[in-house]
């Protein structure tokens, strides 16, 4: 029998770790920090005249350009809301569209002046809440989240792409939620 930590941080036991009910609990967690992220995000970009997601795609490219789908490849999310996105800052004077000498048809996008401004804005912000999440931490457990998020998003990456194999199928049993 193993223990696991309950919200209010004290131990409660618990049976053998089920690899579905960690994989719900997994996706639950990634799922309510995203949204955590944006709204803090939301609120610190607000100061630059930004959202989230705009801040996103402009800070992807404000020290080398990228293609739109570079930016969503790297970003984990969809080509189309990357160039909605973009087409937005562009429409701001944010950034801009370049000609790409690698490819033809797929425009490279930059930061113009303004947006390279915008995004140093949002530096004191940023640095703010990195110096919070460190006290709350602790130096060493903030670098070992990331060290787990890194390892997660590479084991998702591999699945994703096959991994050179599916995974194994389990018959469904008692509460099953297969």
């Amino acid at each position: 029998m193993t223990a696991h930590t309950d919200d209010d941080g004290t131990a409660a036991p618990s049976r053998p770790a089920d690899p579905r009910e960690l994989l719900t609990r997994t996706a639950l967690g990634v799922f309510r920090l995203n949204g955590e992220f944006v709204s803090v995000s939301d609120g610190i970009a607000r100061e630059a005249g930004l959202t989230a997601a705009r801040w996103q795609v402009l800070g992807a490219v404000v020290r080398a350009p990228a293609t739109v789908a570079g930016i969503a490849r790297t970003m984990g999310i969809t080509r189309q809301s990357v160039q909605r996105i973009a087409d937005v800052l562009v429409g701001q004077g944010l950034a801009a569209y370049g000609d790409n000498p690698a490819h033809r048809r797929a425009k490279l996008l930059r930061a113009t002046g303004a947006g390279r401004e915008a995004v140093g804005r949002l530096g004191p912000g940023h640095s703010a809440l990195a110096h919070r999440l460190q006290e709350e931490l602790g130096q060493e457990g903030f670098a070992e989240t990331v060290r787990v998020l890194e390892r997660l998003s590479r084991a998702m990456e591999a699945i994703g792409s096959g991994g050179g194999r599916e995974p194994a199928a389990r018959p469904a049993g008692p509460g099953s939620t297969d």
